[in-house]
């Protein structure tokens, strides 16, 4: 789960979280019905389509190009594309920057 934050005047948020316990929720509830309610109003908007696969089409063209980088750097030893190369798991970090 990933948390949204989002500045609202204090009207606004007076008003929201007034409407939502009238309703018998939580500010948290009626906000994450109201953004369900946004994205499925938006996924099948025609022109929003157009824009995201061209962006679809901008991932794979820089996706090829770091393949093409990679490849001059290690010749052979190159990954292969997603979905052929075995996951590994990353080195342990050593943190944020707090002290150990």
């Amino acid at each position: 789960m990933k948390l949204l934050s989002l500045r609202l005047d204090d009207e606004l948020h007076a008003q929201f979280t007034l409407l939502a316990r009238l309703r018998g929720q939580t500010a948290n509830d009626a906000g994450q019905a109201l953004i369900a309610d946004y994205v499925r109003s938006q996924a099948g908007n025609g022109e929003l389509s157009s824009r995201a696969e061209a962006a679809l089409a901008e991932i794979e063209r820089e996706a090829e190009e770091r393949r093409r980088a990679i490849a001059s750097l290690f010749g052979s030893a190159a990954p292969t594309p997603a979905g052929d190369a075995p996951v590994t798991e990353p080195a342990a970090s050593k943190g944020r920057g707090k002290a150990q």
